[in-house]
């Protein structure tokens, strides 16, 4: 295909503060309806972690953890608080590295990341700098995808795909970036394997990681800090339609080389 490409990344503001229960699709319906966006058939809904582990009641109180040796243990050497350091733990099948700082796991779900994405930022406590209260990953992101794009279907009509992204760190490189961890009608791994280059050459390995690279446009829109924007619309990029889930972007133990 040739000629001009356009995709259309819209943030939608005003988005309220999202508590454990509310109807998460409802108010992104919403959201989109105030900033003059109706959902079409192949548009794509990028959703930030927060909201939908706070939709989900992902919350805890760190008041209510109660550390073991192993989480005592592993808190001195990470210079952590060992309530925190037990829900890590919790949250993952085992930890790669530890340093002051940081605890680098794998996550029950499957993928690499620090203090296993549990976040003290944007998470209300009883008072301004309260930080108490943390939030865990969604129970099962590709499951919540799933529901978002079903509930906005039956609201809206249209069939659009829904991600589920989440900021993490990368291997060699500095900064956080955004990466799916849940998806729903959306091919997260384009094989282009088999196709053809612009002479004739036959590719052999070429696999776009094409749900992380649409994570990372969000992310930017959504920002870091107080944006207050975790809901990006998303129009124009053409994709085959595809029910798999955000684990076809992991690479298995037998071909990782680094870890």
């Amino acid at each position: 295909m040739t000629g001009a490409a356009t995709v259309t990344l819209t943030a939608p503001p005003g988005m309220p503060l999202v508590r454990p229960g509310d109807d998460l699709a409802a108010l992104i319906s919403t959201a989109l309806v105030a900033a003059g966006v109706s959902l079409q058939d192949g548009d794509i809904v990028v959703v930030g972690q927060k909201i939908v582990s706070k939709a989900e009641g992902r919350l805890r109180n760190l008041a209510d953890v109660h550390p073991g040796e192993a989480a005592r243990r592993l808190a001195r050497e990470a210079e952590k608080d060992p309530r925190l350091v037990e829900l890590i733990l919790a949250e993952s099948r085992r930890v790669l590295r530890t340093r002051p700082g940081a605890i680098i796991v794998e996550h029950r779900l499957g993928f690499v990341c620090a203090n296993a994405g549990i976040d003290h930022s944007n998470v209300a406590g009883e008072a301004a700098g309260d930080e108490s209260w943390v939030l865990l990953l969604p129970e099962d992101p590709d499951g919540s995808a799933r529901r978002l794009r079903d509930q906005l279907q039956r609201m809206t009509g249209a069939r659009a795909a829904v991600l589920v992204i989440d900021s993490h760190g990368r291997a060699f490189r500095r900064g956080t970036v955004g990466v799916v961890i849940g998806a729903a009608g959306f091919p997260c791994l384009l094989d282009l394997r088999g196709e053809e280059d612009l002479f004739g050459y036959r590719l052999r390995v070429t696999e776009v990681g094409l749900g992380d690279e649409l994570a990372a446009a969000a992310s930017m829109l959504m920002g870091q800090s107080a944006e207050g924007r975790p809901v990006v619309h998303v129009r124009g990029l053409l994709y085959p339609e595809r029910d798999e889930s955000s684990s076809e972007l992991l690479r298995s133990a037998e071909e990782d080389l680094f870890r």
